[in-house]
């Protein structure tokens, strides 16, 4: 997982002249992970995708550190943040650390100008509000409230909302997102006791070749700088393509919680994995069904790593008071846990219909200024208010 998969036309043989009706090559490009030695697609082009006309003055694009070390329990509001028009430009980073960074979103308009390229991270597009289309060399992967679009480094896109009012949650891994290898057999597969399979990925469909010559800027981020080019064709060229590296999306509402008879730990919600870090799903689920259970969680201490939690719709047993797009840092070095009364009100509950994104970060998370704009003063004292 992701799984091999096609579109488009491509030849029988790989590394072998596949001719344009005209007569002409289409041009054929490799794009691999971990050199040559890991995942991989091929991508068969009607132009080459080698044709830089101009390249731009670089600006910064990423986070900046305005508190390193930190050991207290804070609480940040990013529906606070105000929207803006352009997708990139709305983008606020708010914590980071070499492993992985964390920012929100709420752009306001469509990618119709410029194409955007991450190469340094995967992208992890959390759809919190809004729905469009990601459009991209592969095709096209419809999105909308809950889904998750898993968009791989090097992958050149644009983002075409049905909607003016759009907040998305951005996790960008430093390594390969993968599903947790619990989940997967020794081929690959999503195994049996996995909370969600292949049927439930999205993968690309309505493969569109631009056979297109001209100027096209893609924006193009490398070592938290941010370098406009213009290609002389268009970057969605493709003819066809083949493999395992693509762009898909999964939908949290497609994860099957899983259950037990006292309260189950945190790692039973795990969706993705990075290097030092992980990505976890709660969702709505039958509560602990042991008579004598306490459903709200117990007090735990984060030991190996700090505890992101994104709330994103519901009630929260544990909490007194949550806002959408409210995200918690819990660092590593001290406890945290329910909110004084939860764990009396949670006795004899059998339903929750809690819905958040967790990220455990392995490595103590960065601050950033505009995080720090945005935070509840307070929340740390929010245990004995």
């Amino acid at each position: 997982m992701p799984f091999y998969y096609k579109l488009g036309t491509i030849p029988t043989k790989r590394h072998t002249q596949f001719r344009k009706p005209d007569g002409s090559l289409y041009q054929e490009e490799l794009i691999s992970t971990e050199g040559f030695s890991s995942l991989y697609s091929l991508v068969y082009h009607s132009n080459a995708p080698t044709l830089v006309k101009d390249i731009g003055a670089a600006k910064e694009f990423g986070p900046k550190a305005a508190l390193t070390k930190n050991l207290q329990n804070r609480s940040f509001l990013t529906f606070n943040t105000a929207p803006k028009d352009d997708y990139l430009e709305s983008r606020v980073y708010l914590l980071f650390n070499n492993d992985v960074y964390l920012a929100s979103a709420a752009p306001k308009k469509s990618m119709t100008d410029y194409f955007y390229k991450n190469s340094d991270a995967d992208e992890v597009l959390f759809i919190h509000e809004g729905s469009g289309v990601l459009k991209t060399i592969y095709g096209q992967i419809p999105f909308e409230y809950g889904d998750y679009l898993v968009i791989p480094r090097g992958t050149i896109y644009q983002l075409h909302f049905a909607t003016e009012n759009n907040r998305i949650f951005i996790t960008e891994s430093l390594s390969p997102i993968r599903p947790p290898k619990r989940y997967l057999n020794q081929y690959g597969q999503l195994l049996e006791h996995s909370p969600y399979c292949e049927r439930d990925i999205k993968v690309p469909q309505d493969l569109e070749t631009h056979d297109t010559l001209g100027d096209f800027k893609v924006l193009i981020k490398k070592q938290d700088m941010l370098y406009p080019y213009t290609y002389a064709a268009h970057p969605f060229g493709a003819i066809g393509w083949d493999g395992f590296q693509y762009p898909y999306g999964f939908s949290i509402h497609n994860y099957e919680p899983i259950t037990g008879r006292v309260h189950m730990p945190p790692p039973i919600h795990q969706t993705f994995e990075g290097h030092n870090f992980v990505i976890c799903s709660f969702v709505p689920r039958m509560y602990d069904y042991h008579p004598l259970a306490i459903p709200a969680p117990y007090a735990h201490s984060n030991v190996d790593s700090d505890e992101v939690l994104y709330y994103v719709d519901g009630d929260f047993m544990s909490r007194k008071h949550v806002e959408k797009g409210m995200i918690t840092l819990h660092p590593k070095g001290i406890p945290h846990g329910p909110h004084p009364g939860t764990i009396e009100k949670s006795i004899g509950k059998a339903f929750t219909q809690e819905l958040a994104v967790m990220i455990d970060p392995f490595y103590p998370l960065h601050i950033t200024q505009a995080a720090l704009e945005i935070e509840d003063p307070a929340y740390y004292k929010s245990w004995v208010e």
